[in-house]
């Protein structure tokens, strides 16, 4: 059983803002795959669940808000007893242009606060990841950068990295050994 975890924060005010681009991706893949979440409050988060190729996998968006995504990761992980090299967890890159994606095997939190929260909830760092670039601003501070919606021109971008996101998902999913998938899925 896989788990396919989309960081962001919940409701109207953070749509399609960059800190987004998890939530953005597994709602992108979930929409392709016809497959709906359902609110599971004991799980603190929003849930679904899918199979391809007869591999089961559940796609997770923490609803506890960025820093504290890692709650629900641990809760959904004790549950349904998901093995950390069963993760692939999909998240914003501050470092990276817009657009970019980088699949790692493992990696530190990097300051984002919810792979600190992940990290400091399950206790390894060895967790798969698909980052999503969303560029950095010289003259912005990094919590209104984070916070903004992506301009017209960047979101053409957000869309084809999260379609390449999207058939990392699948591959995932569907037992590819990572290294491959991160090999053909990242940016060059």
């Amino acid at each position: 059983m896989k788990l396919i975890v989309g960081l962001g924060n919940p409701g109207e005010p953070y749509e399609n803002t960059r800190h987004n681009a998890g939530f953005m991706t597994l709602d992108s893949f979930a929409e392709h795959q016809n497959v709906t979440f359902r609110l599971e409050p004991k799980l603190k988060g929003m849930l679904a669940s899918i199979t391809l190729q007869g591999k089961k996998a559940f796609l997770l968006k923490p609803m506890t808000y960025m820093n504290l995504s890692g709650e629900s990761v641990y809760a959904v992980m004790r549950y349904y007893k998901i093995d950390v090299s069963d993760i692939l967890l999909i998240s914003d890159d501050l470092d990276s242009k817009v657009g970019r994606v980088r699949l790692r095997a493992t990696g530190s939190a990097g300051g984002h606060n919810g792979h600190k929260s992940i990290v400091a909830a399950i206790g390894t760092e060895e967790y798969k990841r698909i980052k999503i670039g969303i560029g950095r601003s010289d003259v912005i501070p990094v919590i209104d950068w984070v916070l903004q919606k992506f301009r017209d021109e960047e979101a053409i971008e957000i869309k084809k990295a999260i379609s390449i996101a999207e058939q990392a998902i699948e591959d995932f999913i569907c037992d590819v050994p990572f290294y491959k998938i991160a090999s053909q899925y990242s940016s060059k």
